[in-house]
């Protein structure tokens, strides 16, 4: 019985794991380059300013895998902005600290949230770029 429950809590380790990190894979490190291609693209982006210490972004993060898993976001591209290495990146987005996530439809920016960990209020941002 022992050896069965360890199994089972294994399994359910691994789905947890495998759950919070999907979002991890959807997102591209951001770059100029890749920015300004899937802005010249028309298609819907969301900008992560993230920062893998911060317990704001953590709690976003399977909000985020959640909502970009829908397929009304399916043309929604991800970038995620280092918010310790990409000062440069940050300061360019006006972003103050992390948890920040901003939306562009194309090449306008259409709304932005710092800190919101409600998913209702997320997906009412990511609906503004599409």
């Amino acid at each position: 019985m022992g050896s069965r429950r360890t199994i089972l809590a294994g399994i359910g380790t691994a789905v947890l794991l495998s759950c919070s990190s999907a979002f991890a894979d959807e997102a591209q490190p951001f770059t100029a380059e890749a920015f300004r291609a899937v802005q010249d693209s028309g298609k819907p982006i969301l900008v992560e300013i993230h920062a893998s210490w911060c317990t704001t972004c953590a709690a976003q993060k399977p909000i985020l895998s959640d909502l970009v898993a829908d397929p009304k976001f399916k043309d929604m591209t991800v970038l995620r902005v280092d918010f310790d290495t990409q000062k440069k990146e940050v300061r360019g987005f006006h972003a103050q600290v992390q948890s920040t996530l901003i939306v562009f439809k194309g090449t306008k920016e259409v709304a932005r949230s710092v800190g919101e960990t409600n998913r209702d209020a997320i997906a009412a941002l990511l609906n503004k770029a599409i």
